[in-house]
């Protein structure tokens, strides 16, 4: 979620935060396996092992995003604010055991979807 839900975020944003949030997580040696998000946040679907330490893997993906988005979109700085972040500093993660992935799948596609 963006630093005060602030509706930051166009198509091209999150085209670009798809391809940063991708090549962190290949770094984290985990999978984006699905990514979805609006104005104010995104939904992502890591496939990660025990070994990766999920607050990590968070404070890297906004950390690395925060920075490489105020790179790549100069406009973006007026929603940074004065401590020159993004993102809020909440997230929210759940496992999903043995959901089969169509069915994460589908949920991420629907997230943004008019009622």
């Amino acid at each position: 979620m963006t630093k005060f839900r602030h509706k930051v975020f166009d198509d091209r944003h999150l085209t670009r935060l798809k391809e940063i949030m991708r090549a962190v997580c290949a770094d984290f040696e985990t999978d984006l396996v699905e990514f979805n998000g609006d104005g104010e946040h995104v939904h992502l679907l890591v496939n990660f092992p025990p070994k990766v330490a999920l607050s990590k893997l968070v404070n890297s993906l906004k950390g690395v995003s925060s920075r490489r988005m105020r790179q790549d979109f100069p406009d973006l700085v007026r929603h940074y604010y004065r401590a020159n972040k993004l993102w809020s500093a909440s997230y929210f993660a759940g496992t999903v055991g043995g959901a089969p992935l169509t069915v994460l799948r589908q949920y991420i596609e629907q997230q943004n979807r008019p009622g």
